[in-house]
């Protein structure tokens, strides 16, 4: 059974305090539904944008964050495309407002991305697009039911060699969370990881307030602290990306401190030479929030390039 209801805009403490831009007034402005479907006994959260113009476009897409992220990260980038897609953006398990489970597999996630697709209603062929984290269960989509999906699109995600050694800072991120006494505070803790500086200020802060949840006496972050483990890293995800089933492009920050050119040119290799690779400039690794209209034009573009070829 599915759960929905109108997401609210007008919480005091979810304003934004620092000067926006007025695109980004718009698209945080526009109505989207905040829905919950159960996949394997753990509610899944996502939110699902209407048509502005008041048709259903006939194919979708599905937006998937990044690691102790959540749906809102594309909440001033997907009404971009909601006048000619379907648009949603899930919120993975153990993450955002979604449950929590005892144990997290990328192939349950899969599962859950397929489940997200259905119940939100996007259409016959799909297309999905994965930040980070978000690229590597965007990856194990495209083994498991890239048949499903006319395209997949991976952004900034770190697919490494097989014989590179993990990252080992990363691994320990989110072993652990702290609780602030009050909402400001956490606010002001609000850090990107990998760090990096950011000129979009509206858009961190916009994160950050999105970020949060009451728990007991204080605030604590939106994420199960055993959501993110280490054995991401012993999955062969440059096989995976070898062998999705589906159509695949590749979009770097030409800054990023996780994927380098050479690590760019790597994945590729793995994608075959039909796959396009697109960098986009003065962009780190939350490209969304360094570049988010250049993020939204490049995805614009390579979507429409595979529908004009089908």
């Amino acid at each position: 059974m599915t759960v929905q209801t109108l997401l609210k805009n007008d919480e005091p403490h979810l304003k934004v305090r620092a000067t926006a831009p007025e695109w980004f007034d718009w698209a945080i402005g526009q109505p989207c539904e905040s829905r919950t479907v159960a996949v394997e006994c753990c509610d899944i959260h996502y939110l699902r944008w209407r048509s502005p113009v008041g048709r259903a476009p006939k194919r979708g897409i599905l937006f998937i964050h990044g690691g102790g992220a959540h749906a809102n990260w594309w909440r001033f980038v997907a009404p971009f495309f909601a006048e000619d897609y379907r648009v949603a953006a899930i919120d993975l398990s153990g993450m955002g407002d979604s449950g929590r489970r005892e144990k997290y597999t990328s192939s349950q996630r899969a599962r859950e991305i397929r489940e997200v697709l259905s119940d939100a209603d996007l259409g016959e062929q799909p297309f999905i697009v994965g930040h980070s984290f978000g690229g590597f269960m965007t990856v194990q989509f495209g083994v498991d039911y890239g048949d499903q999906i006319a395209g997949a699109i991976i952004a900034d995600t770190p697919i490494r060699r097989p014989d590179d050694p993990p990252p080992g800072r990363a691994q320990r991120i989110f072993n652990y969370t702290r609780t602030y006494p009050t909402f400001e505070e956490a606010v002001a803790r609000f850090r990107l990881m990998p760090a990096q500086t950011c000129d979009n200020n509206f858009l961190v802060e916009f994160i950050a307030r999105h970020s949060l949840k009451a728990e007991g006496d204080g605030w604590n972050w939106k994420f199960d602290p055993h959501a993110m483990g280490a054995d991401r890293w012993k999955e062969p995800f440059h096989e995976h990306t070898q062998n999705m089933r589906c159509r695949r492009a590749y979009i770097r920050g030409e800054l990023s401190a996780l994927v380098s050119r050479e690590g760019a040119d790597y994945i590729s290799g793995l994608m075959g030479p039909d796959a396009p690779i697109i960098e986009i400039p003065r962009a780190h690794h939350h490209i969304m929030l360094d570049q988010p209209l250049a993020f939204v034009s490049a995805v614009r573009a390579l979507l429409e390039t595979w529908q004009r070829s089908a």
